[in-house]
């Protein structure tokens, strides 16, 4: 017999099968000699009270042995060779799925990447942290993965609506992710894991048929009878067919491009503001309602916060307990950071974006001129105030957080997880200051229902301003193709159409059905 169980218990319980077969035995009349083997299905954890409890969803095997079949079945990919082929510009998660699903539906995916591959992208990395080199198509934004390969692999979403998440996860967990995604409330897959799963993908799409070209910067949309019919690259060359532009939020070049070549963009909201870093000791004991901290049995302990401040929202964006914050710029003389944690969760530090709300007509008068470009251009000139307060480095300015709030200059920092070095800087005063006031104000809220997140243990980091793309490429919202051009189809992040690593990816998908449909 099988049964399916829903549990709530004490996370030493959780921690092991072997606990949970006990717990069965005394509470659920399961005699442990007669359970063959247990299989976890959900698993969350509830720390609203001061007694922390994790929620199981479990499948029990009474008298019968355990079966080891696939909590998602995966996908049988066939090949594509001989087959019409589609265009893919950029190997984030929006055009990594775009590509796989294209196989599904029998189309040959040619993959178009400015930078390089997952590994090599790596070399490039540990240079802009270690030397301050920054390479513009291979960094923490470019390169296989998209940005979401060096951003913790967070995998939780609330965009439910668009597609199936489960479908994702598995699709992961085919290509190497563990089946712990498919389990946890909040799934993740981490940064140290995430390259390899990468690697497998693209590894199905070359076994399928599928091409993927690498170092191959797209500078020009191939336009032939008022549709696109393919794309051109830096080194000159040419890939026919139809285009999914999976660029990420960060391809600034690339709005540019469709700008001055009267393709239709348009400005949109974002969220800028600073990188929080916290003692990971400190948020476990907030969240977990103990001196002690997590203990033995939880993880390094989230938190998301939220506020209104001015009729703007403030707001934690991409918490990455137990993780470091890595410079994410992507251009020269200018300096940005974001956060990202190893599967384990294991270091001695919390971050997460600290952002402000931020609408086109919030921007000073200065920046009108350049009409839908503007929210771009702002989020440039942050990230070059911020490298020149730095003194031309990427050794970041930091401030604690209390002195932040109180408008007082830092003597002196506490270590840091970010590997450049952090300097103390004023950024309550170069900081856009209707930024920084309501950052001020955000933080006195969330010190209120968080006692103790308020503190000088704590430093803000500047600054964080890639949270989503400066603008959208409108589409057709059933054809999902530009909605001036036939034949390209705007995708993911840098669309304006997904906020992280699932979105994306359903996006992505949903991009290659409606090319497929369509051409």
């Amino acid at each position: 017999m099988v049964q399916e169980l829903q549990l709530r218990v004490i996370p030493r319980i959780a921690a092991t099968k072997s606990e949970i077969v006990r717990y069965l035995d005394k509470n659920h009349d399961l005699p442990a000699h007669s359970i063959q083997g247990i299989r976890i299905l959900k698993r969350s954890i509830d720390a609203r009270q001061r007694q922390v409890m994790v929620n199981l969803k479990v499948r029990v095997y009474i008298d019968e042995p355990m079966t080891q079949d696939y909590l998602i079945p995966p996908v049988d990919y066939k090949t594509v060779d001989g087959k019409r082929q589609a265009i893919v510009v950029g190997m984030g998660p929006g055009g990594l799925f775009a590509a796989l699903r294209l196989i599904e539906l029998g189309i040959k995916p040619i993959v178009v990447e400015r930078g390089k591959d997952v590994m090599e992208r790596r070399i490039d990395a540990s240079r802009i942290q270690r030397e301050g080199i920054v390479d513009p198509d291979s960094n923490y934004c470019f390169g296989e993965g998209g940005a979401g390969a060096y951003s913790d692999g967070k995998l939780y979403t609330r965009s439910k609506k668009r597609g199936s998440v489960e479908r994702i996860l598995g699709i992961f967990v085919q290509h190497g992710a563990r089946e712990d995604i498919l389990i946890d409330a909040h799934p993740h897959i981490g940064s140290d894991k995430l390259p390899a799963v990468i690697k497998g993908m693209r590894e199905t799409i070359l076994r399928c048929g599928g091409e993927v070209h690498f170092n191959s910067r797209v500078v020009r949309l191939i336009v032939e009878d008022g549709k696109v019919t393919g794309v051109e690259t830096a080194t000159g060359e040419h890939f026919d067919g139809p285009v999914i532009l999976a660029t990420g939020h960060s391809a600034r070049d690339v709005y540019q491009m469709l700008y001055d070549s009267g393709i239709t963009v348009e400005a949109k909201g974002i969220a800028v503001g600073v990188r929080l870093e916290h003692p990971q000791r400190i948020i476990d004991q907030i969240q977990y309602h103990s001196v002690l901290g997590r203990g033995e049995y939880l993880p390094a302990a989230e938190y998301n916060f939220v506020t209104q401040v001015d009729h703007r929202g403030v707001y934690s964006f991409c918490m990455c307990p137990g993780g470091f914050v890595v410079p994410a710029v992507s251009e020269p003389e200018g300096l940005v950071v974001n956060g990202m944690s190893p599967s384990n969760r294991g270091s001695h530090w919390a971050n997460s974006g600290m952002v402000v709300e931020l609408h086109p007509e919030d921007l000073p008068d200065r920046f009108k001129k350049y009409g839908v470009l503007s929210m771009m251009k702002f989020q440039e000139e942050m990230e070059h105030r911020a490298f020149v307060e730095a003194g031309n480095t990427l050794i970041a300015g930091a401030q604690r957080m209390k002195d932040f709030v109180d408008g007082k200059a830092s003597r002196n920092i506490p270590p840091s997880s970010y590997l450049p070095g952090v300097q103390t800087s004023r950024l309550d005063l170069w900081m856009p200051r209707f930024v920084a006031n309501r950052l001020r104000k955000g933080f006195k809220v969330f010190g209120k229902n968080a006692r103790g997140f308020l503190t000088n243990d704590a430093i803000v980091i500047g600054v964080e301003t890639r949270t989503s793309s400066p603008l959208r490429i409108p589409r057709d919202t059933e054809r999902l193709s530009h909605i001036s051009i036939d034949g390209l189809y705007p995708c993911g992040e840098g669309a304006g159409y997904a906020g992280g690593i699932v979105s994306s990816a359903i996006d992505g998908e949903r991009c290659a059905e409606a090319l497929a449909e369509q051409n």
